[in-house]
């Protein structure tokens, strides 16, 4: 009866408000995985070695580069199963489930023997700052340990999500977050473990999410369920997930490249400007994660509406998405904002960092909204079945774009400084986002769907 309701949901009623509600746990998992990445940071920051910050910080856009690509076959497994869901199609929707844990498993374990392997190695072909290499290196290779927790955790979460069930993953990710920041603590400041303390504290939190996550599976009677007896890998079913899914992850890798080419250029501009870009970073996660936590619960609006037949609500599900992103850039965005230095304090308390982590923060927080319709388009093609697109024109107008700009403007004396390569930013999202949404545009008038009975759902 619950996921009754929750479908109807996704497919009929007041698409704005449903989706709002929809993204609210989603926006909350998002808010707390960044909590528990900011105690790192903070409790470093605090109780930690000098430049600690800056090493975990200096790390992230390496993290990302990495297991991005195969994260976003997390955002096929769930715009699959949201079709499954929308076209009643429950057989389908099991053999998704199998073949989607099969992959997270799979995938995480090649992730952490490469990660633990070239940890040090990737660190210095981004010019980490000398200063900060080795305890970066131990920060990457205690996280790489615990990546294939994580994947679990985000496949299973996507399922679940895929079928209005967002309830649970929070409360999940609730819980382990907790601990992990207890952990943080203990580790820190009685243990005096610094950064490979705040790295064992999460590989130990994504382990309790994972069990706590196959448990949920295990345990479900409805749309689908999970048993270890049957576990089995479907060709049919794991070919469309990479089908949808690698491009996403392709499209978010190439993002990391260049973010990771930013960061080694970030790191030529020493230790200050890296531990003030990293605490700007941190908090300006807060912002994109509100943002793109509505482009990920669109997605499975549109995909279930797709399953359904109905192409109305496509429409109303992008335009509602836009003004909901809008809305959380001007929530957060102000906050953050306004309060700018205390929240940096909490980071660093160099005069230098803040001042760099300040310029970052007006720059990114004034025009972050431009990225999260970036995301709403790209996801709405996604959505309606176009997954190659997005990562193309993503590869072309963001990421090619960024690499230019440090190649060329940013070699100016006049630019060569963080705000200088900062500004790259909002330039390479409206180029991109403008492409998006003409594409998808043209793609929507051609859809031709067939409207699926959902009264016995």
């Amino acid at each position: 009866m619950e996921e009754k309701i929750i479908n109807n949901k996704m497919i009929d009623g007041h698409i704005f408000k449903n989706l709002f509600f929809y993204s609210l746990p989603i926006i909350l998992s998002g808010i707390l995985q960044l909590l528990y990445n900011a105690a790192d940071l903070i409790v470093c920051g605090q109780f930690g070695s000098p430049h600690s910050t800056g090493a975990i910080s200096s790390t992230g856009s390496l993290i990302n580069l990495i297991i991005q690509l195969f994260m976003g076959l997390s955002v096929g497994a769930n715009v699959l199963m949201a079709r499954c869901y929308g076209a009643k199609d429950q057989e389908k929707g099991q053999r998704v489930v199998y073949t989607s844990m099969i992959f997270s498993l799979a995938f995480g374990l090649i992730l952490s023997i490469i990660g633990m392997s070239l940890s040090k190695t990737f660190l210095i072909w981004m010019k980490s700052p000398l200063e900060t290499i080795d305890l970066s290196a131990d920060y990457l290779f205690i996280y790489f340990i615990g990546l294939p927790f994580s994947m679990i955790y985000n496949f299973g979460a996507a399922l679940f999500r895929a079928i209005g069930d967002t309830k649970r993953p929070f409360a999940f990710l609730a819980l382990s977050g907790i601990i992990n920041v207890l952990l943080n603590l203990l580790f820190v400041i009685p243990l005096d473990m610094d950064v490979q303390g705040v790295a064992l504290a999460t590989i130990i939190s994504q382990g309790i999410s994972a069990i706590l996550i196959v448990g949920a599976l295990v345990q479900s009677r409805g749309f689908f369920h999970f048993k270890w007896k049957e576990i089995r890998f479907y060709k049919k079913e794991g070919l469309e997930v990479l089908r949808i899914g690698l491009p996403a992850g392709l499209q978010s890798t190439i993002f990391s490249l260049s973010n990771v080419l930013i960061q080694s250029s970030i790191n030529s501009l020493g230790p200050s400007v890296v531990d003030g870009n990293g605490a700007a970073s941190s908090l300006e996660g807060f912002i994109y994660t509100s943002m793109n936590s509505v482009a990920q619960a669109a997605v499975a609006f549109i995909s279930a509406n797709y399953g359904a037949g109905r192409k109305k609500n496509i429409k109303k599900t992008v335009f509602c998405a836009l003004g909901l992103v809008f809305l959380m850039n001007i929530t957060t965005g102000g906050i953050i904002l306004l309060f700018h230095k205390p929240l940096l304090l909490l980071y660093i308390q160099d005069n230098v960092a803040i001042e760099e982590g300040t310029k970052r923060l007006f720059i990114i927080s004034c025009s972050y909204f431009l990225c999260g319709f970036m995301d709403v388009g790209a996801y709405s093609l996604r959505g309606i079945g176009y997954s190659t697109s997005p990562a193309i024109i993503s590869l072309i107008g963001a990421c090619l774009l960024r690499i230019v700009w440090i190649y060329t403007l940013w070699q100016e004396e006049y630019l060569h400084n963080l705000s200088g390569l900062v500004i790259s930013y909002p330039i390479s999202w409206i180029l991109t986002l403008s492409v998006h949404f003409t594409l998808f545009g043209i793609l929507y008038h051609k859809l031709k769907l067939i409207e699926i009975d959902n009264a016995s759902i």
